[in-house]
């Protein structure tokens, strides 16, 4: 008998996606953003996700068996509501309403989900709504997805969910059992959130933009330690300076933030523009080094017998997208292999709210090897795409794609150009991986710096990921860990810093994507063509996107962001679009 199962996320106002599962195989999953052209997607519904998951596999709303949605109502039985009522005393508008109504938020999404349905054609009356707690679905996403046969320790860490903010179990012949939960306002993701909003950037979106500027600072200049604290197996963080709401928030021109006027007397104001300076930079390192700190600590305390029974960790949350934590991680001695969820933010729960209702009806779901998820496109759309542009593009189709595309894309590279790549489907959470990527020669110097100033226009101290070979994998991160998504960090041998400095960062590391060519073999076979003629089977490789937009999806998508840029070279398939001053 078959089972389809549509898992739908957005109840918390952000990243709505949509994910399906037949027959316990990942078929499809997309970000609303990408349709809609708005980062994050705020207060919107997964519509246009759904209908692209529901086309995609050729099925209609009759044919799905359940909806899975990763959130669900909590108890007033349950410690939760009394926990956040209690930590939040100073707000007792918020506290009686956390104990009193304190699913209604469940109820108002539900009502949204099925008012998407219906836009969606299902019948109310007969499709079956499942719901999932948020940080099972996180779980799940993690440790269903992750292919592990062995028990395996499950950790999530983000911001928050119904009310938990920071899981720890375990998994074990598919099913998942709960140790230990925290709740808001005792949230790790939340105060780094809290930080990045203090350092200038945007909750949800800048978390990566402050880990990238903590290389650059000095963590013994401050002491972050009076921000929370892990004692006796609880986690508490100071809401005299972070996590706070109400009247302890920190306003500014209208705006509130999820810090205290407080933190301010300490650290000073607000940092502003786009700068990396003192002494913000080293406020980013002691936050980071905290942050890495207190979740190793949590992570020793509640799944190290676990760890050092099989070695196998499954994270994902939003704080599983903090690389510099997964590479301290992987670095443990009792840690054999780590698997991180690839869209580990709240996206990610579509596909872990419909992998945990699967495994629940006795349907396991396939390891996820691959983010290639979402829309394609076909040469006669790209083309279709180029004559409509108003820009009116000059286009040529390179003929025999297959062996000219890499052979002619890599040319251009070497020649120190950035390239526009757009191929096959477009990927599934955060990372681009060679579907909707910008890429450069990593040995060109100055490649990195005209992608950050005249193409994405954003912030120059930020820095570029590698895509590389699995057979140069070993050699330039000395190891032979799963690097698939771009979710770890690892230490570059000397050889190679030198051999391509502009993936390298300030601390000597890069986030890297090592790539088996039977995910991506028009990628692959283009790093071979590079490798051939720079010696470096490696590409700088960033997101297809400017700075504040979602990743490109469509070929009309890639075409605007191509003419307001300052790109040479887009390559859609087979088709080369190039600009009027290049040969």
């Amino acid at each position: 008998m078959s089972l389809t199962i549509l898992g739908l996320s957005g109840a918390l106002t952000h990243d709505p996606s949509a994910a399906l599962y037949i027959d316990g195989r990942l078929v499809a999953a997309a970000e609303e953003e990408r349709f809609v052209r708005d980062k994050h997607a705020k207060n919107r519904m997964p519509y246009e996700a759904a209908k692209f998951c529901l086309a995609f596999a050729g099925i209609r709303p009759r044919d799905v068996d359940v909806v899975a949605i990763p959130f669900a109502p909590i108890a007033i039985t349950e410690k939760a509501r009394w926990h956040y009522a209690k930590r939040y005393w100073y707000a007792p508008d918020r506290g009686l309403d956390a104990i009193v109504l304190g699913n209604r938020r469940f109820h108002r999404y539900k009502k949204r989900i099925e008012w998407c349905l219906a836009q969606l054609g299902f019948d109310l009356r007969k499709v079956r709504i499942e719901a999932v707690e948020h940080h099972l679905a996180h779980a799940s996403s993690a440790y269903h997805c992750s292919g592990f046969t062995e028990k395996t320790a499950i950790m999530g860490i983000d911001g928050k969910g119904e009310y938990a903010t920071t899981f720890f179990g375990y998994g074990e012949n598919g099913r998942i059992h709960k140790i230990k939960e925290f709740y808001d306002p005792d949230s790790l993701g939340g105060l780094y959130g809290a930080i990045t909003e203090y350092l200038g950037f945007e909750m949800l979106d800048g978390e990566y933009k402050v880990m990238g500027m903590a290389p650059y600072g000095d963590p013994s200049r401050y002491d972050f330690s009076r921000l929370a604290k892990f004692e006796h197996g609880e986690l508490v963080i100071n809401t005299d300076y972070a996590n706070v709401i109400g009247l302890r928030r920190y306003k500014e021109q209208g705006k509130g933030y999820y810090f205290s006027p407080k933190l301010i007397d300490w650290l000073g104001p607000m940092r502003h523009g786009d700068i990396a300076d003192d002494p913000y930079i080293h406020y980013a390192a002691s936050m980071q080094k905290l942050f890495e700190d207190l979740a190793l600590q949590m992570m020793d305390y509640y799944l190290g017998d676990i760890l050092r029974e099989t070695g196998r960790l499954a994270f994902a949350g939003g704080g599983a997208l903090n690389v510099k934590l997964n590479q301290k991680i992987i670095a443990r001695p009792e840690v054999k292999e780590l698997f991180v969820q690839p869209a580990s933010g709240d996206s990610g729960t579509a596909v872990g709210a419909a992998s945990y209702v699967s495994v629940q009806r006795g349907v396991a779901v396939e390891k996820m090897e691959h983010v290639y998820l979402g829309p394609r496109y076909t040469n006669e759309d790209v083309i279709a795409a180029c004559t409509r542009h108003p820009a009116r593009p000059q286009w040529q189709r390179l003929e025999d794609g297959d062996a000219a595309v890499p052979r002619r894309i890599a040319k251009i590279l070497a020649d120190g150009h950035p390239v526009a790549w757009f191929q096959g489907r477009m990927e599934f959470g955060p990372r681009a991986l060679g579907g909707r990527s910008i890429l450069g020669c990593p040995s060109a110097p100055g490649v990195a710096d005209r992608i950050n100033e005249q193409i994405k226009f954003r912030e120059r101290w930020r820095p570029f990921c590698p895509s590389m070979l699995d057979t140069v994998g070993p050699q330039m991160l000395q190891t032979d860990h799963p690097a698939p998504f771009m979710t770890f960090t690892f230490e570059v041998a000397e050889e190679w810093k030198t051999r391509v400095p502009e993936v390298v960062h300030e601390d000597g590391t890069s986030r890297a994507q090592v790539l088996r060519r039977e995910f991506n073999p028009r990628y692959y076979d283009l790093m071979k063509e590079l490798e051939t003629l720079t010696g470096n089977g490696v590409v700088l490789n960033t997101s297809l996107n400017r700075r504040g937009e979602p990743m490109i999806c469509s070929p009309t998508d890639a075409l605007d962001m191509f003419f307001g840029s300052d790109l040479q070279y887009l390559v859609m398939e087979d088709v080369l679009v190039t600009k009027d001053d290049v040969g």
